[in-house]
Formats: C-alpha cells, sequence, structure tokens
C-alpha cells in the first residue's frame, strides 16, 4: 500500500470584530492598563459581540477565505472538522453549518471538544484520514 502523507496546502483566520482594550476594561473591573500588560501581556481582546455571532460565523469566513486562497471548489472537499469547545449549540454541528454556509455538500462534517489541543489533535485526525487513501482534502478549523 502507498504512504499517503498529510499536508496543509493553506490557511487562513478570521476575529471578531468587537475589540475590548484594556482601558475599556479598567473600567469594568478594578484593574490598569499597566497591571494586564505587566502581568499578562494582553493589550486588547477580540468578542464575539451581538445576536448574529457565534463561532460558525468565524468558521465560515475563514473557510470561505481558504477555499479562495487555495482555489479550491467545495465540491472537492471531502471533510471539515472543527475542533471547539463552544459551539454555537449542541446539534447541527458549528462543522455542518460552515460546510452549508460554504456550499461544501459532500463532506464528513463533525465537531471535536478537546480545548487548547484541539489543533494538535485535529490535525492528527485529518492526518488519519488522508492516509485512508478515500479522502484527500479536509478542512481543520481551530
Amino acid at each position: 500500500m502507498k504512504n499517503l502523507n498529510a499536508v496543509i496546502t493553506g490557511v487562513a483566520a478570521a476575529v471578531p470584530d468587537y475589540i475590548l482594550t484594556n482601558e475599556e476594561l479598567s473600567r469594568m473591573v478594578d484593574t490598569s492598563d499597566e497591571w494586564i500588560m505587566t502581568r499578562v501581556g494582553i493589550k486588547e481582546r477580540r468578542i464575539l459581540k451581538g445576536e448574529e455571532q457565534g463561532i460558525s460565523v468565524l468558521g465560515t469566513k475563514a473557510v470561505k477565505e481558504l477555499l479562495e486562497k487555495t482555489h479550491t471548489k467545495p465540491e472537492e472537499v471531502d471533510g471539515v472538522i472543527f475542533a471547539t469547545t463552544t459551539p454555537d449549540h449542541p446539534f447541527p454541528s458549528a462543522a455542518s453549518i460552515v460546510a452549508e454556509n460554504n456550499g461544501i455538500k459532500n463532506a464528513f462534517c463533525f465537531d471535536m471538544e478537546v480545548a487548547c489541543s484541539g489543533f494538535v489533535y485535529g490535525l492528527e485526525v485529518c492526518n488519519g484520514f488522508i492516509k485512508t487513501g478515500k479522502y484527500k482534502k479536509v478542512i481543520l478549523i481551530a
């Protein structure tokens, strides 16, 4: 049997539009920009805010960008795996929502809930699917 190796052929990202700065945060709780910067090193954080916001919205944007950057047609995608512990709701899966929003119709889709290690575990799961020889293009959202 031929040894199949998975490779990363593209990367895309999406972040929430709303920015919460340390200055704004210091008005909400007893802290300061200086205190946060010296202890944590964070200047700002991105937050999903609003009714039409959710993890699947970010995933949809990232996958749309990925498909465009890699010149991949939705029908070429064999699978979508979403590594998240904060899905929009229990079902349908965030992966299914992202696939639907991007016109990906004939792919397997599921969410993986493995917290901070989701990207690493997700890569290994994608690699496993590719190595079977049955799947060629699997998208990991993490």
